[in-house]
């Protein structure tokens, strides 16, 4: 199944001169949602985690079904101040100033593996960002991967683990 006819490009959002990729129409195609699901799944399995964490909020789109999926568990990494209970976090730069990302301080034990998703990989910051914040948590991270790579972006580049994607858009 072509993945990328499930996928529509929506120019100027949300902003003049962006082309946004939404997967809204992938998610409410069964028959193609269900096929993304299974090839990440069989992009993951190889690495062997233990537990799957998702970037807000597209990624726990993506996290949890395949986490499911693999009967792994699923952890959020989130904005700050969204989570309950105590929290570690990470500030990082992007490319006009910085955000933040948090997780809960005990969702990841010492030497957990854990893979991180989203839906999409652009420049890298906040995958990056989320390896960090899960390494400086104690967890192993062997493999990243979203549903869509911006390869003309270089986010690839800026991450120290593998990356799987399953569709890629070179402009």
């Amino acid at each position: 199944m072509d993945l990328k006819a499930h996928i529509r490009g929506i120019p100027d959002f949300p902003k003049p001169g962006i082309l946004f990729y939404d997967i809204s129409t992938l998610l409410r195609h069964g028959p193609a949602w269900r096929a993304a699901m299974a090839r990440l799944a069989d992009a993951i399995r190889p690495h062997k985690p233990d537990l799957l964490a998702g970037i807000e909020s597209r990624g726990f789109l993506v996290a949890a079904p395949l986490a499911l999926e693999l009967g792994l568990g699923f952890v959020m990494l989130r904005k700050p101040r969204k989570l309950p209970g105590l929290t570690i976090g990470l500030n990082y730069a992007l490319e006009y100033g910085t955000d933040r990302i948090e997780m809960q301080a005990d969702a990841v034990t010492k030497g957990q593996r854990v893979v991180i998703l989203d839906d999409l990989l652009a420049t890298g910051g906040t995958m990056a960002a989320g390896v960090s914040l899960l390494r400086q948590s104690g967890a192993e991270v062997p493999c990243a991967a979203a549903l869509i790579e911006l390869t003309f972006l270089g986010g690839r580049n800026r991450l120290d683990v593998p990356f799987e994607s399953l569709v890629a858009y070179d402009e």
